[in-house]
């Protein structure tokens, strides 16, 4: 096996470049002295998640990502992350190298879950929760926090969340799962999606989910206004003035279905409610004498899914705004990873005897 920089192996020993060479099961002590935390992930996208769970205080192991245009934006904006190239299947006979890490995450395909489609859940070639369990059977985090789609919950699914539930009792944790709106964690769009935490039995009682935000995000005029103003565009106060609502859910489609629009007929209504063409994706902001309604450009897609404007996206615009539309919105996934952090960096609890 090859591990790229900044990261050599050695027998039963990861390296990281800069760091004292020590085995991997003690990784978790290294964090606590540096403040960090050490994470996998899988499935990692564009760095949605990642980019939350490293503003919550987690250090990357490693990335795992089958998508060329992915690794590339992920090592674009952080070239010393450990971005792995390959299948999370093909992960799997790698993954005990990573053994005690504190926290296993990912994005796991959403299309076996997703009312898109034909919810064939574990039935789907896509579904990768079985494969799952086996990297958190060969890396024992204290933690584990997938994403999914809201369709997850659906009552269809009953049985498979219970036999997840049992699958990851036996290996020794607690499972719990919660529906979150983007919107409650200052997202500037509603985006319900599904979060699945797991944490060894010692510290589930001092998990907590992040309780939202005390105020509303703000709307997709506020939001956008001086993205659209970037080339003069005289419109642009009146539009955000009327764009006063938070935007519904991006849409990023995948490799077979979807290209660079705003999502199907009914979100291209609300979009549309917005004063936004939902369409196309442009490539500018509208200039000075535009008299129609405003596209949106990749950058404003991502500020809308809650990425900074430092994040680039690498590839053609189609390519780019899938992975924006794809994306876990990082302010969710850092509110998720700081309760789990607060609850997996304290020591265990003991009950005090009378």
């Amino acid at each position: 096996m090859f591990l790229r920089l900044p990261y050599i192996l050695h027998p039963n020993i990861l390296i990281r470049v800069g760091f004292t060479p020590r085995n991997i099961n003690r990784t978790t002590k290294r964090g606590l002295q540096n403040g960090m935390l050490t994470s996998v992930e899988l499935c990692a996208g564009a760095g949605g998640q990642a980019l939350g769970l490293e503003r919550a205080g987690f250090d990357h192991t490693a990335l795992v990502e089958i998508d060329k245009h992915c690794c590339a934006t992920l090592r674009h904006n952080r070239p010393a992350w450990n971005v792995l190239e390959e299948d999370v299947r093909a992960f799997k006979e790698e993954a005990s190298n990573y053994r005690g890490i504190d926290l296993l995450a990912g994005g796991l395909p959403c299309p076996p879950f997703s009312v898109a489609g034909k919810q064939l859940g574990e039935k789907d070639e896509r579904n990768l929760f079985d494969d799952a369990i086996e990297i958190v059977d060969a890396t024992r985090p204290r933690a584990v926090m997938i994403e999914n789609v809201r369709g997850f919950l659906d009552a269809v699914f009953h049985d498979y969340r219970e036999k997840l539930k049992k699958q990851l009792s036996k290996l020794g944790y607690e499972t719990d799962w919660r529906l979150l709106n983007a919107s409650d964690y200052g997202v500037p769009q509603l985006r319900p999606r599904v979060a699945i935490v797991a944490l060894r039995k010692e510290f589930a009682g001092q998990f907590n989910w992040p309780e939202p935000l005390p105020h509303n995000p703000p709307t997709v005029g506020a939001t956008l206004i001086d993205l659209m103003k970037e080339r003069g565009w005289r419109g642009a106060e009146d539009w955000a003035a009327k764009a006063d609502e938070i935007a519904p859910t991006i849409v990023g489609g995948s490799k077979k279905h979807g290209g660079p629009d705003l999502g199907p007929t009914r979100a291209r209504r609300a979009w549309a409610a917005l004063g936004v063409e939902g369409r196309t994706i442009a490539n500018e902001a509208p200039d000075p004498f535009h008299n129609e309604m405003p596209r949106l450009t990749v950058r404003m897609v991502a500020r809308i899914q809650g990425f900074p404007d430092a994040w680039h996206f690498t590839g053609a615009k189609t390519n780019a705004y899938r992975q924006v539309g794809n994306a876990f919105p990082p302010p969710v996934a850092e509110a998720v990873a700081r309760e789990l952090k607060a609850a997996i960096a304290k020591p265990k609890l003991h009950a005090v005897r009378a």
